[in-house]
């Protein structure tokens, strides 16, 4: 494997979450490699890398074939410990230019600890016989999450506590829609928006949450999205474009919608009273989807809004800013 050194050029400050946003470009034999990615997150963000490669030398059928063949993974280490990957897929293609251009994006934990010791490494294959890889610098903020105790009443309690095989198989077939990734499934690249036009939030991304049963005992799990106080029969509308894989009424979250945006990146929509779309729709970014309710395990009339990057949970709010980069092209 040949490494390959990034020449960074230069960076400039990027609203996704306090992040930055930075260039990074090779040029090779026969083509130019322009890198676009946020090297600063918070725990419970994402990271994305936009990887544009073009031809610059003598073009020939075969190099066009190459480009639009190339593959590529993206990994992410905390020192020499890797902690996660991704493969990039193609979101654009540019004949007259030979340009492709990939994504990929890695979940970071909440559950993670600042540092300055990160850092992300890119492979790619042009051919068979054409393997490099090169490493971009990243850290990572520090982030002071909310802590809550919910009391719940006898029958959240025992929508909670429930281990049937009914409840058992709604959460086996959510993970099984959740953890599919479709690389050529690319359907809005350009920054998300809120479901809703309400501002108030009862609870925020990744909140550490003690629920209280009724009989004493209680447990602690994550919140995974962001909740909406709105009252009942509120719009929901989709925060971006892309097909819905899931409407339906499940134990915990009530009535659900799931939609899938690009490969591996899903929005999630809880708790609603009513549903405007069916498994199979296409929608576009604002379509109407859902009444918010309090349907479920909910202690009021609320939208609980998530976002899931291979099944992990990422923090809304990191998607309604050009996380993709389109805008500076």
């Amino acid at each position: 494997m040949r490494k390959m050194i990034l020449m960074l050029a230069g960076m400039f400050l990027l609203a996704v979450s306090g992040a930055f946003a930075r260039d990074a470009v090779f040029n090779g034999d026969d083509y130019t490699i322009t890198v676009k990615y946020n090297d600063q997150a918070y725990p419970g963000d994402a990271v994305f890398v936009r990887m544009a490669i073009s031809q610059t030398g003598k073009q020939n059928k075969n190099m066009k074939l190459k480009l639009t063949e190339c593959s590529a993974r993206l990994e992410l280490f905390l020192g020499e410990k890797r902690l996660d990957k991704a493969d990039f897929y193609a979101i654009e293609s540019d004949s007259s230019k030979n340009c492709e251009i990939l994504l990929a994006g890695i979940p970071l934990s909440s559950w993670w600890n600042s540092d300055n010791d990160y850092s992300l490494k890119v492979t790619y294959t042009l051919s068979t016989s054409r393997t490099y890889d090169f490493m971009l610098p990243f850290g990572l903020n520090y982030k002071k999450f909310n802590s809550e105790t919910i009391p719940l009443d006898s029958r959240n309690t025992s929508i909670k506590t429930d281990t049937s095989p009914r409840r058992m198989a709604q959460i086996d077939k959510l993970n099984g829609i959740l953890g599919t990734i479709n690389s050529d499934h690319v359907y809005q690249t350009t920054a998300f928006t809120a479901p809703t036009t309400a501002t108030r939030r009862t609870s925020y991304f990744a909140d550490r949450r003690v629920y209280s049963y009724t009989n004493g005992k209680s447990s602690t799990s994550l919140h995974y999205g962001t909740d909406y106080g709105i009252p009942e029969g509120s719009e929901v509308r989709t925060c971006a474009g892309g097909r819905v894989v899931m409407a339906e009424n499940r134990i915990s979250t009530g009535w659900s919608v799931v939609v899938e945006h690009l490969p591996g990146l899903y929005s999630l929509y809880y708790h609603m009273s009513a549903l405007k779309v069916k498994e199979g729709d296409m929608v576009k970014m604002g379509d109407l989807i859902g009444l918010s309710g309090a349907t479920g395990l909910a202690t009021g009339p609320h939208l609980h809004w998530e976002m899931r990057l291979n099944m992990s949970a990422v923090n809304p709010d990191f998607f309604v800013h050009d996380f993709t980069f389109a805008a500076t092209n």
